[in-house]
């Protein structure tokens, strides 16, 4: 009976999923894809990010939250974007200046277009739900085990805010 139980929680959960935003691939910073599906029923932080800005020090403040809620189920996606030309030339780069500067070890993505006809699908999505689009670096958008988004934030909110830790906890109680 409990077996069946946890069989029926996951296929609402997996379904419930499937009703929100779609599954997105993004190009890994490691190589890759990362696949929103693979953290289906888990609470999403996605964050357009860039390492010459001067909220570039909220990588601290992102690895200190992935940090505190890993283990219950947060996950923290990192996008380097360009878009708002302050982003250094390469993965590679991105990805030795976030290891050796703030300790980097949450998912990250390749160098990604967050705005515009171009953005990723993620962005567009985002957008056609809530009407938000990332209109500087360190946008914030939280999207529910359901798929659904929950939340959006711009720059200036730290990712330890209390507007966005009150949602976590939320989703993860």
């Amino acid at each position: 009976m409990i077996r069946l139980i946890a069989i029926l929680t996951g296929w609402v959960m997996a379904t419930a999923a499937m009703a929100g935003m779609s599954s997105h691939s993004f190009a890994s910073i490691d190589g890759g894809t990362l696949e929103t599906s693979d953290w289906a029923g888990q609470p999403l932080l996605v964050v357009n990010t860039a390492s010459q800005c001067g909220f570039t020090g909220q990588y601290a403040g992102l690895q200190a939250l992935y940090d505190e809620y890993r283990d219950r189920g947060l996950v923290v996606l990192a996008v380097p974007s360009d878009d708002f030309n302050q982003e250094l030339g390469s993965a590679e780069e991105v990805k030795e200046f976030c290891e050796i500067n703030y300790g980097l070890d949450l998912p990250m993505a390749d160098i990604t277009p967050v705005k515009g006809p171009g953005a990723h699908p993620f962005y567009l999505d985002v957008a056609a739900q809530t009407g938000f689009r990332p209109r500087w670096n360190f946008n914030k958008v939280l999207v529910g085990p359901d798929g659904t988004v929950v939340g959006t934030w711009g720059s200036a909110t730290k990712p330890q805010s209390p507007q966005i830790t009150r949602e976590i906890d939320a989703l993860l109680n």
